[in-house]
């Protein structure tokens, strides 16, 4: 597996790439990718660090780990490529955004329009084999993507981490907070948002009033 990764990131990272279990994840990435259908495609497992730059990262989103149906993943967590389905999280995101803030629904469930404002979309798994969720867990992408909150967290301040759901909430320990802005609330997912745990959190609002008071550009959400 060949890091391709923005170099305002590996400046950070580099010692991860060194460590033995992040050779051992990428011979197991490799392996992986050549003898099955894999997400997201190779040249995207990087893409959150690509659109997002260290020196731009303002709102960290984490999620789990990739779609895994064809044509869904783009190496942002949430996110789908332009004229695929949303998936039912993505509808109650964009509908906690319309309530929020009014924008009309959009027809593209492409995040990358806020990958290049400064919203780092953090899978904490990045890769995942076709049709089975949970695929490449536990095999050193968590050590990784756990490392990457803890530079933000160290290097960085007046980031609002969005922490949605129990798992991405057990990432709170790696944030420093008295220098950042926690937000959480129950998980997106339909389990989580019918029963009135995602509805109302009025996260992406209150995340431009942060920004705001931190002398940050709000994001077009």
């Amino acid at each position: 597996m060949k890091v391709n990764i923005h170099q305002s990131w590996k400046i950070h990272l580099q010692e991860e790439f060194d460590k033995p279990y992040f050779k051992d994840l990428a011979a197991f990435i490799k392996e992986q990718y050549s003898n099955n259908q894999c997400f997201p495609p190779g040249n995207q497992i990087f893409n959150a660090f690509e659109h997002c730059h260290f020196n731009d990262v303002k709102v960290v989103i984490i999620g789990q780990d990739p779609y895994h149906d064809v044509g869904q993943a783009n190496g942002l967590c949430f996110s789908v490529n332009d004229g695929v389905k949303h998936p039912p999280s993505l509808v109650n995101i964009f509908k906690e955004v319309e309530n929020d803030l009014g924008i009309k629904y959009p027809k593209s469930g492409n995040l990358l329009r806020w990958a290049d404002q400064g919203v780092l979309l953090l899978n904490a798994t990045l890769t995942v084999r076709a049709h089975s969720a949970g695929s490449h867990q536990g095999k050193g992408w968590e050590l990784f993507t756990d490392e990457v909150i803890k530079v933000i967290s160290n290097l960085k301040t007046e980031v609002v981490f969005l922490l949605w759901g129990s798992y991405a909430k057990h990432k709170i320990h790696l944030i420093d907070l008295n220098k950042h802005h926690i937000l959480k609330s129950g998980h997106p997912s339909p389990l989580s948002a019918n029963r009135g745990l995602w509805f109302g959190n009025k996260h992406f609002s209150k995340t431009n009033y942060l920004l705001e008071q931190a002398l940050e550009k709000p994001v077009c959400w």
